[in-house]
């Protein structure tokens, strides 16, 4: 295998993104979304064919190697199981599903069917991210105390006029679609969670979406840290925080500004963090922005996987568990679990 070939399921505003970094990595063989007009414009763009629903790509679209899942999330599961079925490597776009019993299931399929599922949480590439894991991994912070994550972001009418978004059949919920990059971290960095408390409420978004659109939560870890997670969509006019702060005995942190991407303090006793180098821009939907843009560096690790069997970046668990932890989350809110 020379060079890998791509199929994308799913032409929305990501999807582009997705095509840009498969173009400079290997072949775009084919695109696939339910909406013809998308579909083609998409196809005639990049000189590729085009389909209207995933069985039809999965059964005529030829060659492929990997097929990358950029539908609403509630499809994620669905389509990433049929993808392995069909003797396809998958790479699905965050979150990896809504449910963490889904995740097993998608886990079990490429384990059942001999092929890789790889994940897409990008933001472990950002310069600050980078820079603040090496300095936990070298225990610059002796023992840690507590983490507090800021969500601080903006979603109008305008981003939900894609009716998907705002359901939790096919959205799921606020964490689901703007902040599981940063729960990622969370687990990542943190590990496992004891306990959860949370309070959501939906105050600005009646009768556009069917869940909440801002958050407390309180985190009990289970190696002894305490922690908050403060989130909202409400910011308003723009994004305006995306950080994440770690105190320790040794050295305090945070990583600021829009979405984790600068270094807004640090002091350490016997640790200097590296000098950062020049960070990505966020994705930019034209009347909003999402996270940094750091998809080149997760085809890149794709790729030295396949093709060189290098490591990928992060293992189909780390996708599980922040899943796991946003259902917790969501019960906690609900007073089911605590």
């Amino acid at each position: 295998m020379g060079h890998l070939r791509f199929a994308i399921v799913g032409c929305g505003k990501i999807a582009r993104r997705h095509v840009q970094h498969i173009q400079s990595v290997g072949e775009l063989s084919a695109v696939c979304d339910i909406m013809e007009s998308r579909a083609k414009s998409l196809a005639e763009e990049y000189g590729t064919q085009y389909f209207t629903t995933i069985n039809d790509l999965l059964r005529e679209a030829l060659p492929i190697d990997v097929v990358v899942i950029c539908t609403p999330n509630g499809l994620h599961e669905a389509h990433t199981i049929l993808a392995l079925s069909h003797g396809y490597h998958v790479l699905v776009e965050k979150p990896m599903a809504l449910t963490a019993a889904g995740c097993q299931k998608m886990i079990d399929a490429a384990d059942r069917a001999g092929k890789r599922l790889f994940i897409v949480v990008q933001n472990r590439f950002n310069p600050p991210v980078m820079a603040v894991k090496k300095a936990l991994d070298a225990k610059a912070f002796g023992k840690l105390s507590s983490i507090q994550l800021t969500c601080f972001w903006n979603r109008t009418e305008q981003y939900y006029a894609e009716k998907w978004k705002g359901t939790k059949a096919l959205g799921g919920g606020t964490l689901y679609s703007q902040f599981s990059h940063f729960i990622d971290l969370l687990y990542a960095w943190f590990g496992a969670v004891k306990s959860v408390n949370a309070i959501t409420r939906n105050s600005q978004h009646q009768g556009l979406i069917e869940f909440e659109d801002s958050g407390v939560v309180i985190l009990e870890f289970e190696q002894g840290m305490i922690g908050t997670l403060n989130f909202s969509v409400n910011s308003f006019e723009k994004n305006r925080e995306g950080s994440l702060t770690i105190l320790g005995e040794q050295g305090m942190v945070k990583i600021g500004g829009e979405y984790l991407n600068t270094i807004e303090y640090s002091k350490f006793a016997n640790y200097t963090l590296e000098e950062l180098a020049q960070g990505a821009p966020a994705n930019n939907y034209g009347h909003y922005q999402g996270s940094m843009s750091n998809h080149d560096k997760v085809y890149q690790s794709l790729v030295n996987h396949l093709l060189h069997n290098a490591p990928y970046y992060a293992p189909a668990t780390d996708g599980l568990q922040t899943v796991a932890l946003i259902e917790r989350i969501y019960a906690a809110a609900q007073g089911t679990i605590q």
